[in-house]
């Protein structure tokens, strides 16, 4: 894993992947995003330290360009493909720019590291993949085919290609638990679709061990899935101190969320008020 190449690199995941994949020597890590602010203020933190400045490459380009794309991964080993739309109520109102970016955009990664003679692409998925009810689960469990479907394709000539499963990581961008802790800034209520809604709890260093783990030993063809604990949304209310508004499950949002047959989150291993308090240390 010397040259590394991360779509919707300046992201959540893509930022603390960056920083671990540099910790651990990487030669190269190229950061791939359309927003070039994000990547401005990536470059400004991560240079601080003269030890990463010369081992960091800075991409601007969607995955949805191609052409793009193959220039960026050209002398690359590895790609994890973390770019994707992701916002549910945005798919719901815009399933056409979904699909060009999180299903065009994947069949992009996959021909272009063909064609660049990368070694590992790693897909990042969603557990709304799974028995999927909205455009943003649609479309990422059609790139998850698209990806393991890679490697019958290219065979032992191509990449080898794999997705890793799982919830939303805890304190990524636009997840309940930044929304909430900006509202109680101001406020003593957050806005609750339903208290009896459950949802996995993932750390973002057990999302990027996850990866790494993935990276180290896949042979291709691997749907990785991990085993994690889930919460009540009442009850991360409640280890957050706010009072509950309830809102309403809207069409495109499940009670419970599965990653895979006997994978879900009202039967997995439910946290404890004060287990969610803890983790909420780390977010």
């Amino acid at each position: 894993m010397n040259n590394i190449l991360i779509t919707g690199g300046t992201g959540f995941f893509g930022r603390e992947f960056t920083e671990r994949v540099l910790c651990r020597g990487a030669y190269r890590v190229c950061i791939y995003s359309r927003d070039e602010w994000k990547q401005a203020q990536m470059r400004e933190e991560l240079i601080a330290s003269l030890y990463y400045a010369d081992r960091l490459r800075w991409f601007i380009g969607d995955v949805r360009d191609a052409a793009r794309l193959r220039r960026a991964m050209e002398g690359i080993d590895t790609v994890v493909h973390a770019a994707a739309l992701k916002r549910i109520e945005v798919g719901n109102y815009a399933p056409d720019e979904m699909v060009k970016t999180n299903v065009g955009g994947t069949s992009n990664v996959v021909e272009t590291a063909f064609q660049a003679k990368v070694k590992k692409v790693v897909m990042l998925s969603t557990d709304k993949a799974y028995q999927p009810i909205s455009p943003y689960g649609q479309t990422k469990a059609l790139a998850e085919s698209i990806v393991l479907n890679a490697n019958n394709m290219y065979g032992e000539h191509g990449p080898k290609y794999s997705v890793v499963r799982y919830g939303n990581v805890a304190g990524s961008t636009g997840s309940v638990i930044p929304v909430w802790r900006n509202i109680l800034e101001t406020s003593d209520t957050v806005p609750v679709t339903d208290p009896h809604c459950t949802r996995f709890m993932m750390l973002a260093d057990q999302a990027v061990d996850l990866v790494l783990d993935t990276i180290e030993t896949m042979e291709g063809g691997e749907l990785n899935i991990p085993q994690l604990p889930a919460f009540s949304i009442g009850d991360l209310a409640l280890a957050m101190g706010a009072k509950m508004k309830i809102t309403g499950l809207p069409k495109w949002e499940k009670m419970h969320e599965c990653m895979a047959d006997g994978n879900c989150s009202n039967t997995a291993r439910q946290m404890s008020v004060e287990e969610i308090r803890e983790a909420l240390r780390h977010v």
